[in-house]
């Protein structure tokens, strides 16, 4: 029970790892490109900001809940960096393409905690204590437990998803972000 434990919540940190990513390099791209362009980005750098940090948000929970050795460490740097370098190229190259990518990613995840969830019901993944950082951050009530975690990072995730998804849809018809209000302010 322990290994299917340590399973998923090492898969999760490995997906907030990448996670974290796309949000902080579309709303830094996209910053520059409204500073040298002298314009508005429809709200699009605050939206995919507020991704990228609430994304460091999950990552930073499920730290506290298995705080990981040097080498689930040492991977999460590996990912990270070059997750980071490919999306960036992605990014300059396809901004569609980039968040297309992203909401299928995102699509993984809402996967991932949904098994996640189904293991917490049928008892293979403890179900104890929410770590102090989810509680304050999701305002969740101090009782609150990991499965109450896992329902808010996933409905999290599914945001996630369909902001990417339509942020790529408004690419494929032509026009560029901010022609198309962000959804802000979800969390």
């Amino acid at each position: 029970m322990f290994l299917l434990q340590k399973h998923y919540v090492y898969r999760v940190m490995m997906l907030e790892t990448v996670a974290a990513v796309p949000g902080m390099v579309g709303g830094m791209l996209l910053h520059l490109r409204s500073l040298r362009k002298f314009e508005h980005s429809g709200g699009w750098i605050k939206a995919l900001l507020e991704e990228a940090e609430n994304e460091r948000m999950h990552l930073m929970t499920w730290m506290e809940v298995k705080r990981p050795n040097w080498f689930a460490r040492a991977l999460v740097f590996i990912v990270q960096g070059g997750f980071f370098n490919t999306y960036f190229l992605a990014y300059l190259l396809s901004p569609r393409l980039a968040h297309r990518v992203v909401g299928y990613l995102e699509e993984e995840a809402v996967y991932s905690y949904t098994k996640m969830l189904a293991a917490i019901d049928n008892g293979i993944i403890p179900n104890g204590p929410a770590p102090s950082i989810a509680i304050d951050y999701w305002r969740l009530p101090p009782n609150a437990t990991v499965r109450d975690v896992v329902v808010v990072i996933r409905a999290d995730e599914a945001h996630h998803r369909d902001v990417n998804h339509f942020a790529a849809d408004v690419h494929e018809q032509g026009k560029v972000l901010r022609d198309a209000p962000a959804p802000v302010d979800f969390h």
